[in-house]
């Protein structure tokens, strides 16, 4: 628990210089294209119109889920899936790659994943600007479930900040976690809920389904962007559950960098 304060503590403090880093980190990942910013709008198009048709035409032909066509379900979840996979890949190899850049600067070690996170914020705000417009012409209006929609925001952005604490100090460690993590993001592509409803499975396999922590969030952007409800006060117990496993990831990953991270720059 004193790891994580210790943790929360400078990311507060150096809120600042989180914000200032974020915004040069998006704009060097730009800087050398044409289209700049664009490409962050243009490359999740593709893949969702990709999915759509593999998905909506091809396995499902067009099926809707429940009462919702199937490429507006499909286009809701897939919103958050694009910032969740960017976010995780890049936090986790963001200390052993720019350790050697920012290590004489003062500022603490983990305020690195944080701005890697939300340098991906950015873009992601913006593509979501862009799908609440779209889901307008495909008849789902902005509704009063929209105000829902900063908690799973805020959720979120708490789990992937927890997550990259573990991550980052095992990628710096262990080069070989990085390779294993891209697998792994492969794989919750298709046992998350987005690309399917997990419905379709039998319900004696949807609680596990469920102990996917971007289960909740994904779900929760659907219930908000879709008008279907106030997903964490219907589901109580799995609001709890997402709130607990992230307070566990903070204070493991907040433990494992705060005893590693004097010792990064030896894994180099």
């Amino acid at each position: 628990m004193k790891s994580a304060l210790t943790i929360l503590k400078e990311q507060f403090s150096y809120f600042y210089l989180v914000r200032r880093l974020s915004v040069y980190e998006l704009r060097s990942l730009t800087s050398g294209n044409y289209l700049g910013m664009a490409w962050e709008i243009i490359n999740p198009a593709i893949q969702i119109m990709i999915y759509w048709f593999v998905f909506g035409f091809g396995i499902r032909q067009r099926e809707p889920v429940g009462d919702i066509p199937y490429l507006a379900w499909m286009f809701a979840g897939i919103l958050a899936w694009f910032f969740i996979n960017q976010a995780v890949m890049k936090s986790a190899k963001s200390i052993h790659t720019k350790i050697k850049m920012l290590a004489k600067m003062n500022f603490p070690m983990s305020v690195i994943p944080s701005y890697v996170i939300f340098a991906q914020l950015y873009p992601h705000l913006v593509l979501l600007a862009i799908g609440v417009i779209i889901l307008q012409f495909m008849g789902f209006p902005i509704s009063i479930y929209y105000l829902q929609l900063p908690i799973y925001m805020i959720g979120l952005l708490a789990f992937l900040f927890s997550l990259s604490l573990i991550m980052s100090t095992l990628t710096t460690i262990i080069r070989d976690v990085q390779m294993a993590l891209q697998s792994v993001m492969r794989m919750l592509l298709y046992l998350s809920p987005i690309l399917w409803p997990p419905t379709s499975l039998p319900e004696s396999v949807q609680p596990f389904m469920m102990l996917n922590p971007f289960y909740y969030i994904i779900e929760g952007y659907r219930y908000s962007l879709l008008g279907e409800g106030w997903y964490f006060l219907e589901n109580p117990i799995y609001t709890a559950y997402f709130v607990g496993i992230t307070a566990l990831t903070l204070m493991v990953g907040s433990y494992l960098h705060l005893k590693f991270r004097s010792h990064f720059i030896d894994y180099l």
